[in-house]
């Protein structure tokens, strides 16, 4: 009696040692997760504890049966120790098989699929196998199953070994259901085993019957129907495109379809615009005809069993994409219903800025030291601060906004506006100083530097001005802003500009003779301003004559040009009538007859030089050089 009791803590280490090699083996397994590999230490270790305690059972029954009744006290030890040896195996059993149900939910498992749907899946191992090593010789044994077509039913049978239930074909096993697998799946190993084999032998009568020779006919006048029906769908979409839609667009040619035109420059034309437009029709039928070769694909794959794999991976690009799509749409509403509300409210507080602006404009609303010229320009900045201001709320609701990719792109965005737009920046700052500090209007002629001429454009950037000669010259706001600019059309608010000429008249003419001719002429000339009377100033005093400056005011400082023209007509005709030459008197020396100063190669080939000409009552003399 006391030999089976000294074997008991033997069987038990025998039994711990082999539990813990196990579970190191396990841990050597690739492939499988954590939750894996926890869930199959617990069915190892469970499988031990019940093993041991198995033969703990048989050891204390056996010395149970030895006893006789007259030991009754060592009979009911031997009871009360079987009875905790049950309640404990209960226990620990219940224990483990909890804390596996709630690791089946992370378990990887590897599914068996050799014909169409997949038989069963793989979660435990045998040995040293990993599930997934196992899945795999499992998958090519089946494989090397279904390719022998006369399997006959009574071939697949099974045998119980105690510790495991073998799927026997032949002389060879196909599959084995351990106690593992039993114990994951809560439930008896033949049982499992038994459901294995009828799933198998109903997945190879579906595999002989796919590869009948009629099955095989069938599924290729299947393709030919829907080769068919795919070149007549293709057929159809190029007959309605260039039959129909095409003839649709270019019939709108100018009328949906419009150039382009920038001021009087047109960029495109309606014909243009409408080839553009067919071109994008054409790259649209072509994108319609390749998605609809790309979906018949897949049926045709599906309809041969080989390439059913195909046809599901064909699908699954397809579809994968279109489903991540549609979630990522569904979770992005929310961000998009606050952008949509965002962007709505900008809109209209927008919109009211734009109708506040336009009545002051139109002097319909007045602001106390606000001029209506200031109303646009003062709407635009504060609208471009408006919309920035919305762009950065709605920022981290843009999708993507948090990725690298989207923080690279706004970095190198942000460099290249430092690095280039000093100059833009610094235009753009002038024309707004400009546009407050108000020196020109639209219309006005200024002068600045050299350039006279009339506004006719003023941008945040720059200023176009038309000369007199029709010429149309580009100011940066900078240039202006750094030079002095001369208004010649403000001047109408005090009574008009004032023109100035100057001529020089000899000491021999009497000053007031020459005021009298100058007004006189001022006063024959048009588009000058008679109300205020023209007046003269002598400016100097020098040497050989006096410096006379005629002045005359004028309501049209755009007509400069015709008006000085025509005044000095005028000046020219008054000291000829008067008998008083225009000159400046003074002595010069003079030379007697050089040669001229023209190159030689330019003087005829009979050239020489003039001589002096003197004439006296009737006599004539020359002299040479």
């Amino acid at each position: 009696m006391k030999t089976p009791l000294l074997v008991l803590p033997v069987l038990l280490l025998s039994l711990s040692l082999q539990a813990a090699m196990q579970t190191d083996s396990l841990q050597v397994g690739s492939g499988q997760n954590r939750d894996s590999e926890k869930a199959m230490e617990l069915l190892i270790r469970a499988d031990s504890i019940a093993l041991a305690d198995s033969l703990n059972s048989a050891v204390l029954i056996r010395q149970l049966e030895g006893l006789r009744m007259s030991e009754r006290s060592k009979r009911e030890e031997i009871e009360r120790e079987l009875e905790k040896i049950r309640r404990r195996d209960s226990l620990q059993q219940t224990q483990l098989q909890d804390e596996i149900l709630r690791l089946k939910d992370n378990a990887v498992g590897y599914p068996i699929v050799i014909h169409k749907d997949t038989l069963f899946s793989v979660y435990t191992r045998i040995g040293s196998m990993t599930s997934r090593e196992r899945a795999t010789v499992l998958t090519e044994r089946l494989d090397r199953l279904y390719r022998e077509f006369f399997v006959k039913t009574d071939s697949l049978f099974l045998v119980n070994t105690g510790q495991s239930v073998d799927l026997y074909f032949k002389d060879r096993i196909i599959l084995s259901v351990t106690e593992l697998d039993a114990l994951w799946q809560n439930r008896d190993k033949t049982s499992i085993a038994q459901d294995y084999r009828d799933r198998i032998l109903a997945d190879i009568a579906q595999y002989k019957v796919d590869r009948s020779v009629m099955k095989v006919l069938k599924e290729i006048g299947l393709v030919l129907v829907v080769i068919l029906v795919l070149v007549g769908l293709i057929r159809g979409i190029n007959y309605l495109f260039r039959a129909r839609v095409n003839k649709f667009l270019w019939s709108k040619r100018g009328k949906w379809f419009k150039g382009i035109k920038i001021k009087n420059n047109e960029i495109i034309n309606d014909s243009a615009a409408t080839s553009a437009v067919l071109f994008l029709a054409k790259l649209f039928r072509f994108a319609l005809i390749f998605l609809l070769i790309y979906l018949t694909l897949p049926v045709l794959f599906s309809i041969f069993p080989l390439t059913q794999r195909f046809a599901e991976s064909l699908f699954d690009y397809i579809l994968n994409p279109l489903v991540k799509v549609g979630r990522s749409f569904l979770d992005y509403i929310p961000s998009l219903i606050t952008i949509v509300v965002i962007v709505f409210i900008t809109r209209y507080v927008i919109r009211f800025l734009r109708f506040l602006s336009e009545e002051v404009e139109r002097e319909k609303f007045r602001i106390p030291g606000f001029y209506p010229d200031w109303a646009k320009p003062t709407y635009n900045i504060i609208k471009m601060m408006i919309l920035a201001f919305m762009f950065v709320v709605i920022f981290p609701y843009l999708p993507g906004s948090d990725s690298q990719i989207f923080k690279g792109v706004s970095v190198f965005i942000g460099v290249l506006f430092t690095l280039g737009s000093s100059s833009i920046i610094g235009n753009l700052i002038a024309g707004l100083i400009i546009t407050y500090m108000r020196p020109f209007q639209i219309g006005d002629r200024i002068k600045i530097g050299e350039i006279v001429g009339n506004v006719v454009e003023k941008t945040p950037f720059v200023t176009r001005i038309r000369t007199p000669k029709k010429e149309s010259i580009t100011v940066p706001n900078t240039n202006i802003l750094l030079s002095n600019v001369v208004n010649y059309s403000n001047s109408k608010q005090q009574g008009g500009l004032i023109l100035h000429t100057t001529v020089t008249i000899g000491y021999d003419v009497p000053w007031r003779k020459v005021h009298q001719i100058l007004i006189g002429a001022a006063k024959k000339t048009g588009s000058i301003n008679l109300d205020i009377a023209p007046f003269v100033l002598q400016t100097s005093l020098d040497d050989f004559y006096v410096s006379y400056q005629l002045n005359v005011h004028t309501n049209e400082p755009d007509r400069q040009p015709a008006i000085y023209s025509e005044i000095h007509q005028n000046i020219q005709d008054g000291f000829n009538e008067a008998g008083i030459e225009i000159l400046s008197p003074h002595y010069r020396a003079a030379r007697d007859g050089n040669p001229m100063a023209i190159p030689r190669q330019y003087l005829p080939e009979d050239y020489v030089a003039p001589g002096f000409k003197v004439e006296g009552g009737d006599a004539r003399t020359e002299s040479g050089n």
